[in-house]
């Protein structure tokens, strides 16, 4: 990528964004579509202003070479859903609609709202506005659709780290560009105004926000208390009650440009009013300055302005929260001498950095636009730094899923993933078993009886240590947590362990928790389910401790081989213990698992098996099937077969589904647990787990079957789900990230469940970067072994890691081979690229597609 252009974001038309892009190649025939894994260019559309969009479904499409989606609502259009942005750093962020509603949080996005988060996808209400009043008419007008829409058209563009909005409206052209500083706990606001008429205008402006400061306004609104600051005269707000953070202060300033202001919601909202349609603003009345305690608060600013025929103002709009006045005055006044310009380029650089790693260009249009950002800003926006979405409003961390998360980063950001490494490890107990999710304020979170927690901190620090080099992370040292195991006749208990004195490596931590699963294995020899596996949903097939995991069982496998090699030179005979251990469990999965056609998928209490051929629920499961592949253990012909069955059983080509298992549980006895509650073909009871379905992408490229990998991630990518207006109203999710589920079942077959807060996009990165690209860092190399679809005749890859800048050229041809920096590579050795700070071409000629 080359590099930033930063157009003036304040006016229409010009937009932040990130450019550049991987070196064009050509793409091939067009005929072949991406659900075979062929050239997929995208379709031409035009929004109703005319703009040229890539994918556009008549109310949104990719502008800005893939790096910003464009919804376009006209004359009472809506998105099906609320389709919205997270913007974030790591101790603030907010996330917003295509019609501008949204939330803002502070510390911890569930436990210190600023704004309400509602989780309402039906009227996806607003917990703030602006409001601009006409004071010669007295009509109101703002720049998002979520107040006082109107039948004009409005504009919403999300882009990386970035969204802002545009609308005209009573002779105004509106324009508001919203972002969060890199670490400032302030969300910006730039609301741009330009006059096109022939007659001056004299306006009010009302920056509004209901505060929350806690996790419900019902609960908190009566606690909170609001006044303007004496030094900076920004309007403050408090929450006395706030566990732990008593002093904190939320604020809202208009850069020093506010006339007056009030802090009662019933002044701005009136009789029967409501934030969408406030009744109680009228013209020059100004705001009362009402502040104080024992009133319905809101936060509410009013700045004149007038308007010379022609003429363009900027009002710039802070909302944040601090520890205390004193600092939340200093961060205002240094903000007002600050040109957001400044801080926005600073964003944008942060966000061409980290998803400048890897760039891409193929023949699969819709498969670059994935990879070159919006995977990759999903996972860390909303995964790893938000911990938010629209469906959960989460603040914890789940053990096994930001570590999961973390493996996508090895190129883009591998320090980000060592330092959960080490957050991750001191979450464990003596005993190997960790919090199977915890709130990082205080430390409360659950301890449980989930079986594969103890498995993956192991798992990812070998896939860690093996891409980074970085073997010194195995000696730094972690304290754990002490607290009371839970409780013989319960699943899980809830409570604040302490910390304990004791430390050990990180090393030893991953080495209990190797240890407590190979303790914990039943009858058959296999790992026991406990409470759940990675299905948390199963939590009853082996609550009774004689219920067995054959998808664990493969996990572990694909962990002991990884992990058993940083062994050998600490502790020889532990390692020796493990290997002997696998190749024992290795045994034992073939012997009991192998169904026929393909690997079952557990045990019940009772030895019932789930996942085996017959008349039952859950028949064939996806992950057990993937999981044979990706541990390297399982019999290569049966691996092969059981992706096979995968494919002829659980993929709904005319659906665009990739079903976790089928059939869906619909009652009766035993009982798998709570994922019995869903209805058929919902979430994990039979519908699309994307989670699971990018594994088996990961599998068929590691049965060399690139065709079938790319296919698949055809399949599962979004913007395959949202083509047509048609698509994307059956769908109604956001069709630029992943969404964690989609239903199965009539009448919602093809509808989209809960998105971006998923580790789908992680695994989505890996599978199209690891498997069909086939690049992976190796230390100081990179490694590259391609899987590419026989449909594509070429395709680009530019590295940007640690210095080195690396373009990648694979084609197919004759003869056969590659090319170092022009200088022939030695048939069949590995293709290796060394990270040492140069620039380096790679060329890899593969056989013709008749060949291939």
């Amino acid at each position: 990528m080359s590099g930033l252009s930063t157009p003036d974001p304040t006016m229409p038309g010009a937009s932040p964004s990130l450019s550049g892009s991987a070196p064009a190649l050509p793409v091939g025939a067009a005929g072949a579509g991406a659900s075979q894994g062929g050239p997929s260019a995208a379709p031409a559309g035009a929004s109703p202003s005319g703009e040229a969009l890539e994918f556009f479904n008549g109310t949104g499409g990719f502008a800005r070479d893939g790096r910003e989606y464009v919804c376009c609502l006209h004359e009472g259009s809506a998105t099906p859903a609320p389709w919205i942005n997270v913007l974030a750093n790591p101790g603030f962020g907010c996330q917003v609609s295509t019609t501008g509603s949204g939330y803002v949080w502070s510390g911890n996005s569930r436990d210190n709202q600023l704004t309400a988060w509602s989780n309402d996808a039906v009227a996806d209400p607003p917990g703030e506005a602006f409001y601009i009043l006409d004071e010669a008419t007295g009509r109101i007008v703002s720049p998002t659709a979520s107040v006082l829409r109107d039948a004009g058209s409005y504009t919403a563009r999300h882009g990386f780290g970035y969204s802002r909005f545009e609308h005209h409206a009573g002779g105004l052209n509106c324009a508001l560009l919203q972002f969060v500083p890199l670490e400032d706990p302030v969300r910006i606001s730039r609301l741009v105004l330009h006059n096109p008429g022939a007659t001056a205008r004299t306006l009010s402006v009302i920056a509004y926000a209901e505060p929350v400061m806690g996790t419900s306004r019902a609960a908190s609104a009566p606690m909170l208390y609001t006044g303007q600051d004496p030094e900076t005269g920004a309007l403050f707000a408090r929450n006395p009650w706030a566990e732990g953070g008593a002093q904190r202060v939320m604020f809202s300033d208009l850069a020093g440009a506010q006339t007056s202001w009030t802090g009662n919601r019933t002044e701005i909202l009136g009789p029967g009013g409501r934030v969408a349609e406030p009744r109680g603003l009228g013209t020059g009345l100004g705001l009362s300055g009402n502040t104080g305690a024992g009133r319905d608060p809101c936060l509410a600013l009013l700045q004149p302005v007038v308007l010379a025929p022609g003429e363009t103002v900027t009002l710039t709009h802070l909302l944040g929260e601090c520890p205390d006045a004193q600092s939340a005055a200093a961060l205002i006044t240094r903000l007002r001498a600050t040109d957001p310009d400044t801080l926005l380029a600073e964003v944008e650089a942060h966000w061409e950095r980290l998803l400048g790693a890897v760039q891409v260009t193929t023949p699969d249009r819709a498969f670059d636009i994935m990879v070159n950002g919006w995977l990759l800003y999903q996972t860390l926006a909303c995964r790893i730094t938000a911990r938010s979405g629209f469906y959960q409003a989460s603040g914890a961390y789940g053990f096994r899923d930001q570590l999961q998360d973390g493996m996508a980063l090895s190129l883009a950001c591998p320090a980000l993933t060592r330092a959960h490494l080490l957050r991750a490890a001191g979450r464990q107990f003596p005993e190997g078993d960790v919090q199977h999710w915890w709130l990082p304020a205080t430390g409360r979170g659950v301890r449980s009886r989930i079986s594969d927690d103890c498995v993956w901190l192991g798992h990812a620090v070998a896939e860690y240590v093996a891409t980074s080099g970085d073997s010194a992370v195995l000696d730094e040292q972690v304290a754990f947590l002490e607290g009371p195991p839970v409780a013989p006749e319960e699943a899980d208990a809830f409570f604040l362990p302490g910390v304990s004195a004791a430390q050990a490596s990180v090393y030893e931590h991953c080495a209990l928790g190797l240890d407590r699963a190979l303790s914990l294995l039943g009858p058959q020899g296999l790992p026991l389910m406990g409470a759940g596996d990675w299905n948390d949903g199963m939590n009853r097939v082996g609550i009774g401790g004689r219920g067995e995991s054959v998808w664990l069982g493969w996990l572990l496998l694909r962990t002991l081989d990884a992990f058993a090699p940083l062994a050998d030179a600490r502790e020889p005979a532990r390692a020796g213990r493990w290997r002997a251990a696998a190749d024992t469990l290795r045994d034992a999965v073939e012997e009991c698992a192998w169904d026929g056609a393909w690997y079952r998928r557990a045990t019940f209490d009772d030895g019932t098996w789930l996942g085996a051929d017959g008349p039952g629920p859950c028949r064939i499961d996806s992950i057990a099937q993937s999981w044979a592949v990706l541990s390297g253990r399982a019999d290569p012909a049966r691996a092969a077969a059981a992706m096979v069955s995968f494919d002829a059983q659980l993929v709904r080509r005319e659906a665009g589904l990739a079903l976790l298992f089928t059939p869906p549980f619909d009652g009766g006895a035993p009982d798998p647990g709570y994922i019995a509650a869903y209805p058929p073909g919902l979430r994990e009871n039979g519908g699309q787990y994307t989670h699971a379905a990018a594994w088996a992408v990961l599998a068929w490229a590691g049965l060399g079957e690139g065709d079938r990998a790319a296919e698949l991630f055809a399949l599962l990518n979004p913007i395959s789900h949202a083509r047509t207006p048609e698509q994307a109203a059956r769908y109604r999710t956001e069709p630029y990230v992943m969404a964690a589920d989609i239903y199965s079942e009539p009448p919602h077959t093809g509808r989209g469940g809960w998105t971006w807060y998923t580790g789908s996009a992680a695994w989505m990165q890996r599978a199209a970067v690891e498997g069909i690209l086939g690049i992976t860092r190796e230390g100081d190399h990179v490694r590259v072994a391609p899987c590419l679809p026989r449909a594509w005749p070429e395709c680009g890859v530019t590295l940007r890691v640690e210095g080195t800048a690396i373009a990648i050229r694979i084609l197919r041809g004759s003869p056969c081979g590659s090319t170092l920096d022009a200088r022939p590579m030695a048939a069949h050795a590995p293709l290796l690229v060394p990270l040492d700070g140069a620039q380096h071409t790679l060329t890899i000629t593969l056989p013709p597609a008749d060949r291939a």
